[in-house]
């Protein structure tokens, strides 16, 4: 319908401003709404040290704004690579996944983090997610392979193995009935079921997982907290991947890297170079991400016991939504970057060719527009629309979420079957980090 004889609609600026302004009742304690944008630079590294409130309050400022925020990137010290240009920053939930699910106009191959990298260490570090097709398409197509339904099926049970092993060794190790939540399950279960797929030997875990805090923890002081840190775990991990690659090329067993090495597209197998970086990947994705998950899971869990008992009382009925609702809270995955092949709109904002934009999945995962109550976590939370923890959609959506998903189901099922009364019993201890939403070290209690 029309306006009224004598009146004028609204612009779309103030019909925006006016809808924020009417959700403003959703918005939890959780937000700390007298921040303005304006107020803080989410390049700065010391953004990402406030509190947690203030953090909300800055993505929640920024998706009020009709248009894009641009921030200039940091300029580190003693940083061999050049200040890049800048950013726009994507917060809202539509405009994440309309860059994610337009590749040709947005792509990967320039860089998917927000400094600028030369083209052979971006693919070192970020195997397919940094390529573009037709290189992604066919990495992509060859390394599928091995996460098949066939495939992830065929390790259902050492999923319920290891789970049911870590919570074996918490009762035997910890008769206080207390311990460090991550250190000694959440980490330890995606790492284990990893190194079990890739056929990585038991002993070579601890080795794995050093490497592994130290490529995503670089500036964190507890994981070294350098460049050079995060080289030499990088070119560590790298040299274990390739002579693994090379072996079960000549020595074929029964594991994904197996698989992998000798799957074929069109004629074509992976270089154990690519094994390498895509090892890199894998191992650094599949074990920080779904670990961080897990823990900011229990967390919350702990912070919502009606939550918890409503997911306890109908397991079969609330987990699928339950552990996509854990996945939205918890976000693992802060961003990723992109860059536009043209000039283009995002939203109300015009996006030249080479700007570069900065998804927020965390951002977008609280957009009060797309859910009602985004500060609230609810287990029966409706799947459609789809939460941006996976990557929100497009040829870059996450390889392992089916994976990933699985591997939360058990570990808390095992944990409301056997563990049913553990709680968290202080605050988290969280990695010093804007790309992954880590948490180092989470006392609980089962007592």
């Amino acid at each position: 319908m029309g306006s009224p004889a004598g009146t004028c609609a609204p612009d779309p600026d103030t019909m925006r401003r006016r809808l924020y302004d009417r959700l403003m009742s959703q918005v939890s304690p959780l937000v700390d709404t007298s921040v303005r944008a304006g107020d803080f630079d989410l390049s700065d590294p010391e953004f990402w040290l406030k509190p947690r409130s203030y953090r909300e309050g800055a993505f929640h400022a920024l998706r009020q704004q009709p248009e894009l925020a641009f921030f200039d990137e940091w300029e580190f010290i003693d940083s061999p690579f050049p200040k890049g240009p800048g950013y726009f920053a994507l917060t809202r939930h539509e405009d994440v996944w309309h860059v994610s699910r337009n590749p040709q106009l947005f792509i990967s191959g320039q860089g998917s983090n927000i400094g600028d990298l030369p083209q052979e260490m971006s693919e070192f570090f970020g195997s397919m997610i940094a390529m573009d097709d037709p290189k992604h398409f066919r990495l992509r197509s060859i390394v599928s392979k091995g996460f098949t339904p066939k495939e992830v099926s065929r390790i259902e049970g050492y999923v319920l193995d290891k789970a049911k092993a870590l919570v074996d060794d918490l009762i035997e190790r910890f008769p206080d009935k207390e311990c460090d939540f991550v250190t000694e399950f959440a980490a330890p279960l995606p790492l284990q079921i990893i190194c079990e797929m890739m056929g990585i030997p038991k002993s070579d875990e601890a080795q794995i997982f050093s490497w592994t805090n130290s490529i995503l923890g670089a500036g964190d002081p507890e994981f070294g907290g350098t460049l050079e840190a995060l080289m030499g775990a990088a070119i560590g991990m790298f040299s274990y991947a390739q002579a693994l690659g090379e072996d079960r090329l000549k020595n074929p067993g029964d594991d994904l890297t197996s698989v992998m090495m000798h799957a074929e597209v069109d004629g074509e197998r992976l270089t154990a170079q690519e094994f390498g970086s895509f090892f890199i990947l894998l191992v650094v994705a599949g074990n920080e991400t779904t670990r961080n998950a897990i823990s900011h899971g229990m967390r919350t869990l702990t912070q919502y016991p009606d939550q918890k008992d409503i997911w306890w009382n109908d397991w079969d009925g609330v987990t699928r939504t339950a552990v996509d609702e854990i996945v939205r809270w918890a976000s693992p995955v802060i961003h990723f970057r992109r860059t536009a092949t043209e000039d283009t709109m995002v939203g109300n904002t015009k996006v030249l060719a080479g700007q570069k934009v900065v998804m927020w999945y965390n951002s977008a995962n609280r957009d009060e527009t797309v859910w009602t109550n985004p500060h609230e976590f609810d287990v029966r939370r409706s799947l459609q629309p789809q939460q941006a923890g996976f990557g929100a959609g497009g040829p870059h959506f996450c390889l392992g979420a089916n994976l990933a998903r699985r591997e939360i189901a058990v570990a808390f099922n095992e944990i409301r079957n056997r563990l049913p009364n553990m709680t968290i019993t202080g605050e988290p201890d969280y990695l010093q980090s804007n790309f992954i939403n880590g948490i180092k070290h989470l006392p609980c209690s089962w007592a």
